[in-house]
């Protein structure tokens, strides 16, 4: 009988985990999807690589998308055979934004969400600064946006419509 050789079980996680956390969104080409805290586990199990994901909204038509590709980009690193669960809860928040993802919304045009504005959001206080000039002066034109996890918003001073990322 022959045994194939398990690989170093940390090293493999670490692989595993590179390789799917460099697999962008496809709906926020700018943010990987470690960026957006949509990447949550990578586990290893007598040499099987399993790897967590939790949509930004329970039933968002990416997550088959980012599935798929998380499978290419482990294939592409040599870890064949991978498992990729999606996991409800805890439910994905906008807390789970790196810093770099933020950023990297901003630059991109769409307004990152605001710590600690889903409160004031409830009873319609929300100020969203303008990712474009900066400006305090915006308004929200409609609850959604280019995708159901945005809102589409307009500066009042720069007149310019921007997409923000809405806070849960």
């Amino acid at each position: 009988m022959v045994t194939r050789p398990v690989p170093n079980a940390d090293a493999l996680r670490r692989r595993a985990w590179e390789a799917a956390a460099a697999v962008v969104d496809p709906e926020l080409p700018v943010l990987t999807i470690a960026d957006l805290g949509v990447l949550r586990d990578v586990t290893v199990h007598d040499g099987q690589v399993e790897v967590a994901i939790t949509p930004t909204y329970s039933g968002c038509p990416a997550m088959n998308v980012i599935a798929l590709e998380i499978g290419l980009a482990l294939e592409r690193a040599g870890i064949g055979g991978a498992q990729v669960r999606t996991v409800l809860s805890p439910a994905w928040t906008t807390a789970w934004l790196s810093p770099e993802g933020r950023r990297k919304l901003a630059e991109y045009g769409v307004a990152p969400p605001q710590h600690g504005a889903g409160r004031r959001a409830l009873f319609g206080a929300e100020t969203v600064p303008c990712p474009h000039c900066g400006s305090a002066r915006t308004e929200r034109l409609s609850e959604f946006g280019s995708t159901s996890c945005k809102a589409l918003w307009r500066c009042t001073d720069c007149r310019e419509p921007f997409d923000y990322f809405k806070c849960h």
